[in-house]
């Protein structure tokens, strides 16, 4: 399927008043993914509550950008994206220690193929440069891999392996 050509969409910094449509576009997001990783999910939403206390932190946060697209007037958002900058240990390969992650690009379906994630992720692409990110990281929905190699992402040469205590 091709993305409709268009005008770019309008991308902004997320504020306070958005918190309630971030909430739903997150949740939005975990229905969405597949795979024995999220499936089953858990049948308690009370994640959400601990989600709009982390986001609202996060919209004031140096460390954080989220970036929205806003739907049609009085709909709601369209679209939304987050990245985060974390500083590791310097070393060889990551001078600086600034790995940039890009944590959940969400579209609304009533607004998909429209471009709204491309216009986040360069939104983010460029944050993270001007912020001089090393190297950015993020995991990639089977929808969204082919535009996230489109802008350059690769494959990481260490595998990703992950614990739950």
């Amino acid at each position: 399927m091709q993305q409709r050509i268009g005008r770019p969409s309008p991308v902004r910094q997320a504020l306070e008043y958005d918190l309630v449509e971030l909430v739903r576009l997150r949740a939005l997001l975990f229905a969405d993914l597949g795979g024995d990783f999220f499936h089953p999910a858990p049948a308690e939403d009370d994640w959400l509550d601990a989600l709009a206390v982390v986001l609202r932190k996060q919209l004031t946060d140096d460390a954080v950008r989220i970036l929205v697209v806003d739907g049609d007037p009085g709909g709601g958002l369209a679209a939304c994206g987050i990245g985060t900058i974390e500083q590791r240990l310097p070393g060889p390969h990551l001078r600086n220690g600034r790995i940039g992650h890009v944590i959940g690009v969400v579209t609304d379906p009533a607004h998909r193929r429209r471009g709204h994630s491309r216009s986040i992720m360069r939104g983010l692409l460029d944050w993270f440069e001007d912020s001089d990110v090393a190297r950015v990281d993020l995991y990639a929905s089977a929808e969204g891999e082919g535009l996230y190699r489109e802008l350059g992402f690769t494959d990481h040469p260490d595998p990703s392996l992950y614990w739950r205590p």
